[in-house]
């Protein structure tokens, strides 16, 4: 640096040299004695405002205002017809004993094994019920982990998941390995997306093995069926066979009431990410390659058929499967389209 600059070089000194000054801000330069060097400490920066959100600014969850009178009616009509059949049981036994001592007992007895049946039969619709709210409550457990990578929260979800699969034998394997990184140091979000490829890998595939078989099957039979009415009856319960099977597959064993809740949500799923739209998309696709014209009639509308089998079936998995797919590929219709015609293929 050169001496025009009007700049000092630089020198190194010692902090306890008597020639250092230290001065504040506010001091004036002319106190420093000629020959001395003077220290003027940086001041810090003030720190930002931060913002904290305000538990006023979120928006109340509006309650639900007025009386349920729809539930006070199906609850009081159930009560109703309940109260009744007791009153009807309690007479006829009644009658059957003043007739002959014999049939009373034997109404009495069938009395007991009906009300033994129907506590069986509830209790079995419960547990179905519980099962499936618990394979809901882990998909979005297991989001929630993701999404915060807290390792706490995905130790819960794998050991949940984990408890959940105890009786398949086909993922003792899968078990054993994710027990062996229990302790590993892993991220929260690796830890889940590590048991989504151990346990739902093999489940993922015998779950497009069923779909494409259900989907093969109804373009068979609504292919060859000779009225309307056979078609709709089988593909209905292709469909209820097909959502039973997956929903036992990944975990739930849902009962009656359990299977129509299950349908009401694959329905709410199909509607809410268009797949009806997706398989009328792909027809269109079919029909612009020239692939549907080599069919005849009937056997465009089996192949349509099965389209829509594999549509439902593929929102069945994204409802019944306890995991999200994060860290697999969701199973795409248009694989299944290929299955379905490679088999349509090979049967003409």
């Amino acid at each position: 640096m050169s001496e025009r600059s009007g700049l000092r070089r630089p020198v190194t000194f010692k902090l306890d040299d008597p020639l250092v000054v230290v001065l504040e801000h506010d001091e004036a330069a002319s106190r420093v004695a000629r020959g001395s060097i003077s220290i003027t400490p940086e001041a810090e920066p003030e720190p930002e405002p931060v913002l904290l959100p305000e538990p006023a600014e979120m928006p109340p969850v509006p309650a639900r205002k007025g009386f349920r009178w729809g539930a006070l009616f199906w609850s009081s009509l159930a009560g109703f017809i309940l109260l009744g059949t007791v009153i009807g049981a309690i007479d006829l036994v009644g009658d059957l004993f003043a007739r002959s001592e014999g049939l009373g007992f034997l109404g009495l007895m069938l009395a007991a094994l009906f009300v033994i049946a129907s506590i069986a039969i509830a209790a079995r619709e419960i547990a179905g019920l519980t099962r499936l709210a618990t394979i809901e409550n882990l998909h979005r457990r297991a989001l929630a982990a993701i999404a915060a990578d807290n390792r706490k929260e995905a130790d819960a979800v794998v050991h949940d998941l984990v408890k959940l699969a105890h009786n398949d034998p086909h993922l003792a394997r899968a078990r054993a390995t994710l027990r062996s990184h229990s302790t590993d140091i892993i991220d929260g979000a690796d830890l889940v997306r590590l048991a989504e490829r151990e346990l739902m890998a093999p489940l993922d595939q015998e779950a497009r093995r069923l779909v494409s078989v259900a989907a093969q099957r109804v373009s068979i039979v609504t292919a060859v069926s000779p009225r309307a009415v056979v078609d709709v009856l089988f593909v209905f319960a292709a469909a209820m066979r097909l959502v039973r099977q997956l929903a036992r597959l990944y975990g739930g064993r849902p009962g009656t009431l359990g299977m129509i809740r299950l349908m009401r949500h694959v329905i709410a799923h199909l509607a809410i990410t268009g797949g009806m739209a997706a398989s009328d998309t792909l027809i269109q696709q079919m029909l612009g390659q020239g692939i549907a014209a080599k069919l005849s009639t009937r056997l465009g509308e089996g192949v349509l058929n099965g389209l829509l089998t594999a549509r439902l079936g593929l929102a069945a998995i994204d409802v019944t499967r306890p995991m999200p797919f994060t860290a697999l590929p969701r199973p795409a219709l248009g694989d299944l389209v290929k299955d379905l015609l490679r088999k349509r293929d090979g049967g003409n």
